[in-house]
């Protein structure tokens, strides 16, 4: 299949589209010093260099008003994908389809000039993202708004502090009126109050339908608060595609193993998402109907199946599926299990609480932390395959807000 990145008309859906893409790079292994030794080289069938093999065959879609997570170790591709979708590097094989105006921010402050004055580099780095200046006219004031740097636009950027500089090219990167926004590893920027200020806008840019944002971050506190939607890659593949959480905490696993048992283990996994040697079976299962009301109590059992020789645990987490959020956490109340093998462990929510709502129990099987005892690490988790959904329907009680009227109770104080 031939190498192609299309730009279609707007009446799509998807804004970006990954099909079958790959990439590699040839690294020299030698150097020839001259015409006659190359001519050697060449005779003797010695290439001078070694393919790496970035990425395989990567496939997936971005929709239209998606805030898409990219995430990965060091090394498993995601920044070469990114300067693919950016346009830097063009693919060996696959196509990438754009549909709208795609802003890159690989890094913050490229094409920044420190001998121009503020002002002069957001028209610079405007112009290098393909606005006119009419374009950088209409965005100006946005950009020093969220900024912040009113009084310092016409001095020199050496003048400015780092942390002035930082602001100026982040919200160049966010306020940018393009329609997919491409930011890697820039959410945590700027003094505490500059980072609420960024936290509101993303959570304010989430409900824009027009608006795309792809964001490759290791964080994966930035995955689960802002995105709907993620892919984790590993060693050139896409490994988990679609939902966030399965996607954080498989990356969490990922740097867990890869902690412990070194570089030594780096065969393909067999197992589902969430599972491995050590757990390979772990899922939620109904014993109640999974459409209930808050008079009833939500009875499901957890099967598991772990070889561990030490102490494990099992932590239970409540996500609010319409809402959005985690509900529950048992957090630091893990639950010690005591049957090792395959086995399975007896449960009972209570609903009193809730109004009406779509929710998930998702599970991780836990074992002592090696360097804190009192604290555990997660080594398995339940996938959104192996978690249990169910929901409370109350007939026309509200369903707005999670917490029922009915359970909680505020009073005034000043009467």
């Amino acid at each position: 299949m031939s190498s192609r990145i299309e730009k279609h008309a707007s009446g799509s859906d998807i804004a970006l589209k990954i099909e079958h893409v790959a990439k590699s790079f040839r690294l020299p292994t030698e150097q020839a010093s001259g015409l006659k030794q190359a001519i050697i080289n060449w005779t003797r069938g010695i290439k001078g260099y070694r393919e790496q093999q970035v990425l395989r065959d990567v496939n997936f879609e971005v929709n239209k008003g998606d805030f898409f997570g990219i995430v990965g170790r060091n090394g498993s591709g995601k920044s070469t994908l990114l300067k693919l979708i950016s346009k830097i590097y063009v693919p060996d094989k696959g196509k990438i389809t754009v549909n709208g105006k795609l802003v890159p921010f690989i890094e913050l402050g490229v094409g920044f000039n420190p001998e121009l004055t503020g002002r002069e580099n957001v028209y610079l780095n405007g112009a290098l993202l393909g606005f006119s200046r009419d374009e950088i006219d209409a965005m100006y004031d946005d950009i020093v708004d969220f900024a912040e740097l009113e009084d310092f636009m016409d001095q020199k950027l050496k003048n400015y502090s780092s942390g002035m500089q930082v602001r100026l090219a982040f919200s160049v990167a966010i306020k940018a009126q393009g329609d997919i926004l491409v930011l890697d590893e820039v959410l945590a920027v700027g003094d505490e109050a500059f980072q609420r200020k960024c936290n509101d806008f993303f959570t304010e840019i989430k409900k824009d339908p027009n608006k795309t944002v792809i964001l490759v971050t290791h964080s994966m506190e930035s995955v689960k608060k802002y995105c709907n939607k993620a892919i984790l890659i590993k060693d050139g593949d896409v490994v988990v595609n679609g939902d966030k959480d399965d996607v954080a905490n498989r990356y969490t696993l990922e740097n867990f193993n890869t902690e412990k048992h070194g570089s030594a283990e780096q065969s393909k996994d067999t197992y589902p998402t969430g599972l491995n040697a050590k757990v390979p079976h772990l899922k939620v299962v109904p014993r109640s109907n999974q459409v209930c009301t808050s008079n009833d109590d939500f009875r499901f059992d957890i099967e598991y199946e772990c070889n561990e020789s030490q102490d494990f645990y099992l932590a239970i987490a409540l996500h609010d599926i319409k809402r959005g959020g985690i509900s529950f956490d048992s957090g630091d109340r893990v639950f010690k299990m005591t049957k090792r093998g395959a086995s399975k462990a007896e449960f009972s929510l209570p609903l009193g609480l809730f109004n009406s709502g779509q929710f998930r129990i998702v599970v991780s099987l836990r074992v002592p932390a090696k360097n804190d005892p009192k604290l555990t690490d997660m080594i398995a988790f339940t996938s959104d395959e192996n978690s249990c959904t169910f929901a409370i329907s109350n007939g026309d009680a509200e369903d707005y807000a999670l917490i029922s009227t009915r359970a909680m109770q505020i009073t005034r104080l000043d009467q």
